[in-house]
């Protein structure tokens, strides 16, 4: 198969009306990617494989969601909307190209899987000039029906035109299709418009492919990977099959779920085995946990790094540039942004750590608050390594706590403290005997007043 050479045409021009959104439907996010990238991901699994997306408006919006996945992708307008044949000729210089494979997949099936596109390949291999991918409905009506003999695709035939015998055939149309590129342009050329829409319609050339003799087959894949999405409830359907998904194969590689189905997931999330993670866990973009790491309940982690044997949570939020090292801890509310958590150092709970570096071993008290922003920028605070940060302490940046040093709880520290110094950032405690009382009769008799 990796000598073959693919052009994948990626159908994406559908206003998508349904989803009542001024994003294109395309766009719309599965695990925080749109759908469109799942597709190209899946598609361009082998190297060998070009892209082709097909739009209809927004095509820079388009394409910037698709180059990072495919930077040799070409972006096409279909400027009317006239059939599924007629979006896919919209490509029609680059299929022209000449590619072994031609994939015409859909923008908005983003469960498409790429061992289904593979497997439709492999028949073009075997020597199939049209290849469709199919289903099994347990109820097919409203689809396109496969109708077969021995072994071989004759045609595809929508609801309204089958007879009884062919309505009760369960193998349906999933719309996704291969063809031999060398036949591509010629079959798709083929195709009329002589129907009730005036449209071309793509699955007129699996007849057209087979009155010209030409093999013509169907492959079966789960009816996940031929899933269109066309509204918000379909959407969140799709999320949470791929969440499943997701879910299997990491829990499959060695990482521990306590309530898989309350773990949400991205679409690059790195997790290594041995991992926990607890109930109601949320990871955004760009997460990366290393082996052993515990990440507690309730915990929200977005382009972080967490280190071996970790422990962050619960109730914790990990920004972006956190980087939390090996067996160090991030304990209940806390919050830690653009900061790096050396090895061993706790920041048990309570505590903000913006703009930071925390050295190895040391200890911020609960309360410890890194006053990073003085309203035009951000400034840095160093910790050094075994640091001992007192209870409820400001520090405010740009500040260094040297290595080993010891700050008194309740301080609010502005100058830098030495290695091993003791700092005291607070005023001095006076008790005046009596005076409380005094105060509150005070206040008693001027409430009653």
């Amino acid at each position: 198969m990796s000598q073959r050479t693919c052009l994948s045409v990626i159908l994406a021009a559908g206003e998508g009306t349904r989803m009542k959104s001024a994003l294109p439907k395309v766009l719309h996010p599965i695990a925080g990617l749109p759908m469109v990238a799942h597709v190209v991901k899946a598609a361009r699994r082998d190297e060998a494989t070009e892209v082709a997306v097909v739009v209809g408006r927004e095509a820079d919006t388009v394409r910037e969601a698709v180059l990072p996945f495919a930077p040799e992708a070409e972006v096409f307008l279909q400027s009317e909307r006239l059939g599924t044949a007629h979006a896919v000729l919209a490509a029609r210089e680059k299929i022209g190209r000449g590619y072994d494979d031609v994939l015409v997949v859909f923008g908005d099936t983003p469960l498409v899987q790429a061992e289904a596109l593979a497997d439709l390949r492999a028949e073009l291999a075997k020597g199939a000039a049209v290849v469709v991918m199919g289903f099994r409905a347990p109820d097919p009506t409203g689809y396109g029906r496969l109708i077969e003999e021995n072994g071989a695709l004759v045609a595809i035939r929508e609801e309204r035109d089958a007879s009884a015998a062919e309505r009760a055939i369960d193998f349906c149309n999933g719309g996704l299709m291969a063809i031999a590129g060398e036949h591509a342009l010629p079959l798709l050329d083929a195709v009329k418009n002589d129907n009730a829409k005036g449209e071309y319609y793509l699955t007129d050339i699996v007849e057209i492919a087979a009155g010209q003799g030409l093999k013509v087959v169907a492959t079966e894949a789960p009816y996940e990977n031929v899933l269109g999405i066309n509204n918000r409830l379909e959407l969140s359907e799709a999320e949470a099959i791929w969440q499943r998904r997701r879910r299997r194969e990491l829990m499959l590689d060695g990482v521990s779920m306590l309530d898989p189905d309350s773990v949400h997931l991205s679409h690059d999330t790195e997790i290594a085995p041995d991992a926990v993670l607890e109930p109601n866990v949320f990871f955004g973009p760009g997460v990366k946990v290393s082996a052993g790491a515990r990440i507690r309940a309730f915990s929200h982690l977005e382009k972080a790094i967490v280190g071996e044997n970790a422990e962050i949570g619960p109730f914790a939020r990990l920004r972006p540039g956190a980087q939390i090292g090996t067996k160090a801890k991030v304990g209940n509310f806390c919050e830690v942004k653009n900061a790096v958590v050396d090895a061993g150092a706790k920041v048990n709970h309570l505590s903000y750590v913006g703009d930071a570096h925390v050295g190895a071993k040391a200890n911020l008290g609960a309360g410890t608050i890194t006053c990073n922003y003085d309203g035009y920028a951000k400034h840095h605070t160093e910790i050094g390594a075994g640091a001992f940060v007192g209870t409820n302490t400001s520090l405010v940046a740009p500040v260094t706590i040297g290595e080993g040093a010891y700050i008194a709880s309740g301080s609010v520290i502005t100058a830098n403290v030495p290695d091993d110094a003791l700092a005291f950032g607070r005023a001095r405690q006076e008790n005046k005997e009596g005076l409380g009382r005094r105060l509150r009769e005070k206040l008693a008799a001027q409430a009653g007043k």
